[in-house]
């Protein structure tokens, strides 16, 4: 339902509209000292431009100018005010389902013993769960050595999958497969939604992780109601990890290391943080379960009787009568009078 009306968002704004007085009170005062001034001594007022170089302001083009410069100045302190009309009642509503999706993009997520290849695969399921969810607010955070917030816990599904085809395992300088710092920042990032809302994690990855308190770290989680849930990308066989330049990562004997789906370890995550472990593959089977498991708000996201006023901001016309009023002396001076 839209209503007209008139608002300000920061009507304390006005109180600058006071200050072309003191302004003005100044221009008064020092053109009444120019015209008491010494040089006027030496030279009759219609020679002192020759004398000085420069030509004195008549009165009446020394205070055209200050009444524009006013006007200018006033139709910047009501753009700052915030003018609004015509608002909306919008319903709000209840915090819902959170799922925040740590990807693993280091150099082991290139490994193509799953076609394409694991981060491919993974960039396929995460679609997936965008495109099959429908009561779940998603969130996406990338990772290596270094955690990277792509998007925070959104509706905005079509911006996800707008990020997807630039995901790769080039984003970060710095290899490696750190999943603690990752799940710090996760930590950070649901920490700020409803207590009412439930948060879970969702780590898409290989397993290939050899850091020590990973199990109680998630755990500590679980504990503040944020469940862990994994799904794994990858195969048992495995195979050789792409290098930089081409080639494969060999190790210090020049054999090409092997990485393989570290399923026992992802299994103990998932056990440890009251969640689901589930392989990648090429059915929905997995996604309805992982956005199943993630779907248990103690409220439902839907419409309350609650509503908000969302109004139609409107500071952009005086801001663009500025721009009509200022136009013209980009062109130079008198640029309309060489014209007629």
């Amino acid at each position: 339902m839209t209503e007209p009306g008139l608002h300000f968002a920061q009507p304390l704004w006005f109180w600058a509209l006071l200050m072309p007085l003191p302004v003005g009170l100044w221009l008064w005062r020092s053109a009444a000292r120019a015209a008491r001034g010494p040089v006027h001594r030496y030279a009759d007022p219609h020679l002192l431009p020759h004398l000085t170089g420069t030509r004195e302001l008549q009165t009446r083009e020394r205070w055209g100018r200050f009444l524009l410069w006013s006007l200018l100045w006033s139709l910047l302190v009501v753009a700052m005010a915030g003018p609004r009309w015509d608002y909306t009642d919008v319903r709000l509503f209840h915090p819902g389902n959170n799922l925040l999706i740590l990807l693993d993009i280091s150099r082991s997520m290139q490994v193509a013993d799953v076609a394409p290849h694991r981060l491919g695969r993974a960039r396929q399921e995460i679609q997936d769960l965008i495109e099959q969810n429908r009561q779940v607010r998603i969130g996406l955070l990338a990772f290596a050595s270094v955690p990277h917030v792509l998007s925070p816990i959104t509706e905005d599904t079509q911006t996800l999958l707008n990020t997807l085809p630039a995901l790769a395992t080039d984003l970060t300088q710095l290899q490696g497969s750190r999943l603690l710092g990752a799940l710090d920042r996760a930590e950070a990032l649901l920490a700020g939604l409803p207590e009412d809302s439930a948060r879970a994690i969702l780590l898409i990855s290989d397993g290939d992780f050899d850091e020590e308190g990973l199990p109680e770290r998630v755990r500590a989680l679980a504990d503040q109601g944020i469940r862990f849930h994994a799904l794994g990308v990858g195969s048992e066989d495995g195979g050789p990890v792409p290098g930089r330049g081409g080639g494969w990562l060999t190790d210090r004997g020049g054999q090409a290391i092997i990485s393989r789906l570290g399923e026992g370890q992802l299994e103990a995550l998932a056990e440890a943080g009251g969640g689901l472990y589930r392989r990648a593959d090429y059915r929905l089977d997995d996604t309805d379960e992982l956005l199943a498991a993630a779907n248990v708000a103690k409220l439902p996201p839907e419409a309350s009787d609650e509503r908000t006023r969302v109004w139609h901001e409107r500071y952009t016309l005086p801001v663009i009568l500025v721009m009509a009023l200022l136009l013209p002396r980009f062109r130079g001076r008198g640029w309309w009078r060489r014209r007629a």
